[in-house]
């Protein structure tokens, strides 16, 4: 029986273009396209102005791009920039299991990899697939949280799949990347917790930087310890304290996992898009959004846990803590109507009325969102008015779950959106069309040098 990294780089290795149906082909046109989207939403930022500038202290013979400003680096620091960039927003489409995230993330990898082998839309479709199946199935097996681990360890391992897929890597040469992408790069899930900093839009990228480094390593014949998920020392005791398999991959009849991710509508956590949808059903329906007493909400505890798990939620310090702020995102959609990135801004975050309306918002479990759960990310949002009139409102799928999907429409207006202040309507026009494309472009470089601002 070969082991799990065997069997995941047997998969990597084996899938081809020609494999994937065409319905999944273009759900991964879509996936990409948002994800574009979201770094050219996130380009300016302060954590993407670290990424470049470091990005661009470094010259290369195998150099890969940076989207938007259209330098080159290292492939690892052009991954690192791209991801900063995806992230930043904490827009991108997500997935949730057992360990759940942001299978998007790896498309930075897929990226970088896909130009240093030359290859084009054919290829990074296939590999981002690849990367989403690693992602995914490895969510679906083991929880990392409790245990005091980040989702980007489970990243990393996706990363690698994708990048080594995208670099064409024999099966040996993708069996040492993951021993070398999985061992020195264990994340610690304390990035997530408390008053949260710049580096929760950056520990995948970071993950994703590890994986084409590990890639590049395997690639000039550099071996990793094995077996490293099954080892007196590996992840299975070291990280997920249990041993598993993964289920069947997508493919010869099986269903592929991204089919099961979902595009946020609003920039926010995964576990408040439903609540803010709740939220904004129920303003439709208040008299006076002035008149609110209190607001009460029930959801899964896992979502509690973390978006409304520490005091922090209720007075967040910095932008990365309000967007996983389930009070506040609330406060912000029953206040204004919407949730816009710009609302994480220090005026808002600080503004001692939506501050105030963020401290009414109480927060409990639901038995039956939690039986629900992971496939519906049930809750129920109650708003008591002064006078004791109480309005509510129920969802299970946000606009954008896999089961209540965005048209191709909605996906490009969202893309639309984003790129509205870095390109011209010609440009955004020439690079949807490039994407919806894809699978015709021969050289990626092509896409990446449509984002350039």
């Amino acid at each position: 029986m070969p082991n799990l990294a065997e069997q995941l780089s047997s998969y990597a290795t084996s899938l081809h273009y020609r494999d994937l149906p065409a319905d999944v082909v273009h759900l991964t046109k879509r996936m990409i396209i948002d994800t574009i989207g979201c770094a050219l939403g996130g380009y300016t930022s302060e954590p993407s102005k670290i990424a470049r500038d470091l990005a661009g202290t470094v010259t290369s013979t195998q150099p890969a791009s940076i989207i938007g400003s259209g330098q080159s680096s290292s492939p690892d620091l052009a991954t690192f920039a791209n991801g900063v960039m995806i992230r930043y927003l904490d827009y991108n489409d997500g997935y949730t299991s057992k360990e759940s995230g942001h299978p998007s993330d790896s498309i930075a990898a897929v990226l970088s990899a896909t130009e240093m082998a030359n290859a084009g839309g054919r290829r990074a479709i296939t590999a981002t697939v690849v990367a989403y199946e690693a992602f995914c199935r490895i969510g679906d097996a083991a929880m990392l949280k409790y245990i005091g681990f980040d989702h980007v360890t489970n990243g990393c391992i996706a990363s690698t799949l994708g990048a080594a897929r995208s670099l064409g890597l024999s099966p040996e040469q993708t069996f040492q990347a993951v021993n070398l992408g999985v061992a020195p790069n264990i994340a610690l899930g304390q990035t997530r917790l408390g008053n949260l900093s710049h580096w929760k839009g950056c520990a995948y990228a970071n993950a994703s930087r590890n994986a084409v480094f590990a890639t590049m390593l395997a690639q000039r014949g550099l071996t990793g310890p094995s077996p490293i998920f099954e080892g007196d020392s590996g992840f299975f005791k070291a990280v997920s304290h249990e041993a598993y398999e993964l289920e069947p991959f997508g493919g010869n009849g099986q269903p592929f996992k991204i089919a099961e991710c979902s595009i946020k509508r609003f920039p926010l956590g995964q576990y408040s898009q439903t609540v803010v949808q709740a939220a904004l059903q129920v303003r439709e329906q208040l008299p006076d959004v002035n008149d609110i007493a209190q607001v009460n909400i029930k959801t899964l505890q896992r979502a509690i846990d973390i978006m409304a798990g520490d005091p922090e939620k209720w007075r967040p310090e910095t932008r990365e803590t309000a967007d996983h702020s389930m009070p506040y995102t609330t406060a912000v959609a029953l206040t204004y109507g919407t949730v816009h990135q710009g609302h994480f801004d220090d005026q808002y975050i600080k503004d001692p009325k939506l501050l105030d309306l963020t401290s009414r918002v109480k927060v409990e479990g639901s038995a039956e969102a939690d039986r629900r759960a992971p496939e519906a990310m049930l809750c129920e949002v109650e708003v008591v008015t002064n006078s004791g009139q109480k309005y509510s409102a129920e969802v299970p799928y946000h606009k954008g779950h896999y089961l209540n999907p965005m048209t191709d429409a909605e996906v490009e207006a969202k893309f639309r959106s984003l790129a509205k202040d870095l390109l011209t309507p010609q440009q955004t026009d020439q690079l949807l069309d490039r994407l919806w494309h894809l699978e015709e472009v021969e050289d990626i470089r092509e896409v990446l040098r449509l984002t350039q601002i």
